[in-house]
């Protein structure tokens, strides 16, 4: 698998350039964009990455200057208690105490919250940190998320490269880190470690490297619940590429023991060789086990076999019952008739989406997670406001973003919605305010 070569360097019109005081200004953005653009691509991509933590960090510090009473600290807390509320005070218990071996109950026997809903790999990798550093559980947690969210920055880049320009590939890079949500990359939660791992797994799956991808998904399934998606998205990927394989002409009735097809013979470089369907039905199998690892491990743990789900559910107030919450929130929100209405409209505005030219051009592999994804949030997700949060593993559809045009004014001006839409999330969700019924929407 190739690059994409890099033609993008159109001219702009005349009538189109600044005139009179804005020239000189425009003029010196020009000749600093034009000696970034001799960087190599990953300081590019970290310095706009930073660039974007930065002011998301902005945000936040203004925030915090009108955070009143809350259930964490006391008013107009600094950045770093600021950061540290909501899942980071269960993260940062994971670390401290671990696991408990009993579900906590009420006194009818209902399982109350508790730390086996945040998976192990993040708190896991704090205690390392802390126990080399002596930090505690909030500085060791926060830079495990801004290193991984880095990290998670330069592999978006490299997979948005494989099917793009270098400067769109950029620019998708930048809408992933602006996102509304991804001041989350920058918080003690283990969005920017997954995204890491995940954008890692997607990145050898794209590369055929099915075996180097192995420890990678099991990594990535014990960071948060990504592992059912993926591994379905493989089992898919899996029979596509057997069907090309027997599809391909000189496919023989021995089936997978026959030779690999010639360059001649094979339908472009798409048509698998024989090791190829081997180590991806592995990774498969593999992805699958990791899938379950973590509720495997709650119930060794617990005794109870179903201690991971009772736990998750115990947020939400109610039993897992896959697709009805969204039926709920539609009449919630759209009335008895319309409400039941809205899931499928949801359903056809998707899958219309994964049609489109931009998000085509994003290849088998990628359309693939998304649909997968999509079809997982449908199953078994309570839509409510972090919501939000957990659409940044769909971080594939930047790139259709910003293949949609290459206007900079386009470009900009959804950076710009972006920052904008970052400040309704933080003071809207992260800053606490007590609702009328008691608590608060959580980020």
């Amino acid at each position: 698998m190739s690059h994409v070569e890099d033609p993008e360097t159109v001219a702009e019109p005349e009538a189109l350039k600044p005139q009179g005081l804005n020239a000189a200004l425009w003029s010196h953005i020009a000749a600093a964009g034009a000696r970034m653009a001799r960087w190599p691509w990953w300081v590019q991509v970290a310095g706009l990455y930073i660039a974007a933590r930065l002011v998301s960090a902005c945000i936040f510090m203004a925030a915090a200057l009108h955070q009143g009473v809350n259930p964490w600290f006391l008013a107009k807390p600094d950045y770093w208690n600021f950061i540290n509320i909501w899942d980071a005070r269960w993260y940062a218990e994971a670390l401290q105490q671990g696991y408990p071996a009993l579900l906590p109950t009420d006194a009818a026997g209902t399982v109350q919250e508790n730390t086996w809903a945040f998976y192990p790999l993040f708190p896991v990798l704090g205690r390392v940190v802390s126990g080399l550093t002596g930090t505690g559980p909030a500085w060791s947690l926060t830079a495990i998320a801004l290193v991984a969210g880095l990290g998670a920055a330069l592999v978006a880049y490299r997979i948005f490269r494989y099917r793009t320009t270098h400067r769109t590939a950029l620019w998708g890079t930048v809408f992933l880190a602006t996102f509304p949500v991804a001041p989350v990359l920058q918080v003690p939660y283990a969005e920017s470690l997954n995204l890491l791992l995940l954008g890692a797994a997607l990145l050898l799956v794209m590369e055929r490297r099915y075996l180097w991808a192995m420890p990678v998904v099991v990594l990535m399934c014990l960071s948060r619940p990504t592992g059912v998606p993926f591994a379905v998205m493989l089992g898919l990927l899996f029979l596509y590429r057997f069907w090309l394989r027997v599809a391909a002409p000189g496919f023989t009735t021995q089936g997978l023991t026959a030779q690999a097809p010639t360059a001649q013979t094979r339908v472009g470089a798409a048509v698998p060789s024989n090791a190829e369907l081997w180590s991806l039905g592995g990774l498969t199998a593999v992805s699958g086990i990791g899938a379950l690892l973590w509720p495997a491990i709650a119930w060794a743990a617990t005794g109870d076999l179903g201690a991971y789900t009772k736990t998750e559910t115990a947020w939400r107030g109610d039993d897992l019952v896959p697709f009805k919450p969204w039926f709920d929130a539609g009449i919630m929100l759209f009335g008895p008739t319309l409400g039941v209405l809205a899931p499928f409209v949801f359903v056809a505005a998707f899958t219309l989406l994964m049609m489109s030219r931009p998000v085509v051009a994003l290849g088998t592999e990628l359309r693939l997670w998304c649909c997968c994804y999509i079809g997982y949030l449908l199953v078994f997700l309570h839509p409510q406001t972090s919501t939000f949060r957990m659409l940044l593993p769909l971080f594939p559809l930047a790139l259709s973003a910003a293949l949609l045009s290459r206007s900079r004014a386009y470009r900009g001006a959804v950076v710009v919605m972006f920052v904008l839409l970052q400040i309704v999330w933080i003071v809207w969700l992260w800053a606490w305010a007590q609702l009328p019924g008691g608590g608060d929407y959580p980020p």
